[in-house]
């Protein structure tokens, strides 16, 4: 709503050139609200502001874009700018990227990662295409079942920030291997004196990152969960999966289902920047309905005028 509402001031300071002013504004934005924006910006424009908001903030808003626009925002920078964006990127939503890119554009932006990050995202993109394990971050909170609960605390705080939740933590043996989970607020309210263990009921529930991602959808709606822990074939904790993407993938299957109900195909770019032929290709089946439609009814009404 803040995009749409500040548009055209947002407009005239890109029209008047004063990237000082527009720096000043933009960088008080929400990264939502920053791609709400850019929906509404030519590509060269909002690659334009990008380059003006914080490092921080430029990789949070790419994050939210569409894939469309995210290509666009590939294809006009430099490596450097980049390189500090796809390192920042949430590993689940940097592997959905780079699996839409062509092979030789994937390598490239492999490089251009840390030493960590290439580990971690050439160990998502080897997971089948519509599997659990695409789904996965390994940024979570694992801790062991013989630790006190003081100690579980000092690790939360040491190892906490680049968690992509800290709702649940998960217990793990010492090969890895699933355990439990446990909420935070179990956690928060357990007596000092206790440990990991005390608090254990060996009930954890967890996806296989062999899994597809309807499955997980299924999963987390029977189960009420806001993350689950995804595991290999050995048992071993190989990432978890949060709730923000299982949404994204019910919204793509419930899209896919109304747009089968309808009879049309669904379009790979944002809306307006969809060439007229492959638009018509994709909606072909309702334009003859919609023809033959119109041709019975001019016939029907030259009928009745007669």
């Amino acid at each position: 709503m803040l995009g749409k509402l500040a548009l055209p001031a947002i407009r005239e300071l890109i029209d008047s050139g004063d990237d000082a002013t527009l720096a000043e504004v933009v960088n008080r934005w929400l990264p939502a609200d920053l791609a709400e924006l850019f929906a509404s910006l030519k590509p060269a424009e909002y690659v334009r502001i990008l380059r003006l908001i914080r490092p921080a903030l430029a990789a949070e808003t790419f994050e939210y874009l569409d894939l469309g626009r995210q290509l666009e925002i590939l294809g006009e920078s430099t490596d450097f700018e980049l390189a500090y964006i796809l390192n920042e990127m949430a590993p689940d939503d940097r592997t959905t990227l780079l699996a839409e890119l062509p092979e030789s554009q994937t390598r490239h932006l492999l490089k251009l990662l840390s030493p960590e990050q290439r580990a971690v995202a050439e160990s998502l993109l080897t997971y089948p295409e519509n599997s659990v394990g695409r789904l996965m971050t390994p940024d979570y909170v694992a801790v062991r079942k013989e630790w006190t609960i003081p100690r579980v605390f000092d690790h939360v705080r040491e190892h906490g920030k680049d968690s992509e939740t800290l709702n649940v933590i998960y217990v793990v043996d010492d090969s890895n291997r699933l355990v439990d989970d446990l909420r935070i607020r179990e956690l928060l309210l357990a007596p000092v004196h206790l440990r990991v263990s005390d608090l254990c009921d060996d009930q954890s529930i967890a996806l296989s990152v062999a899994d597809n991602k309807e499955t997980a959808v299924g999963v987390f709606g029977k189960y009420d969960r806001t993350a689950l822990p995804g595991g290999d074939t050995q048992g071993c904790l190989a990432g978890i999966v949060t709730l923000d993407d299982v949404l994204d993938v019910a919204e793509e299957e419930a899209t896919r289902d109304i747009q089968m109900f309808g009879g049309v195909e669904a379009l790979d770019e944002p809306y307006m920047s969809t060439p007229l032929p492959l638009m018509i290709r994709k909606r072909a089946t309702w334009l003859v309905i919609l023809f033959l439609g119109e041709m019975l009814t001019a016939t029907a009404m030259g009928y009745y005028e007669d």
